[in-house]
């Protein structure tokens, strides 16, 4: 018996020091992707959040609640949320924006429209 397990322990080759490292490896590729989609899907609320923010506030001009122009109040909100505002619109009491980001690497855009109701008079 002693033989036998002799001649196993001279022919291990180190194959689970391998195997562990491989492990570490694939678990931490994997980490790292699904923090980068979790950024990413964060990011792209946040980049939402500021299209709604900057087309509110865009409508508030608009509908004469505020002072100054729509569409520089949506660029200054866009630019306070940290995204660029790519267009504005007035259409009759509304206001259609566009804003853009990067986000690892790609460009994100959201749009918001705000003001009254379609069909309101």
């Amino acid at each position: 018996m002693h033989g036998v397990r002799a001649a196993v322990d001279r022919h291990d080759t180190g194959a689970g020091s391998a195997l562990v490292i491989g492990m570490i490896a694939v678990v931490s590729i994997a980490g790292a992707t699904l923090l980068g989609a979790g950024h990413a899907l964060v990011r792209g609320q946040q980049v939402a959040a500021a299209a709604d923010a900057a087309a509110l506030a865009a409508a508030d001009v608009q509908l004469g609640w505020a002072p100054g122009d729509p569409c520089a109040v949506a660029e200054r909100v866009a630019a306070a949320h940290d995204v660029r505002l790519s267009a504005c619109a007035a259409e009759g009491l509304s206001i259609v924006v566009r804003v853009e980001t990067g986000i690892l690497g790609l460009t994100v855009s959201r749009s918001a429209r705000a003001g009254p109701p379609d069909g309101w008079r």
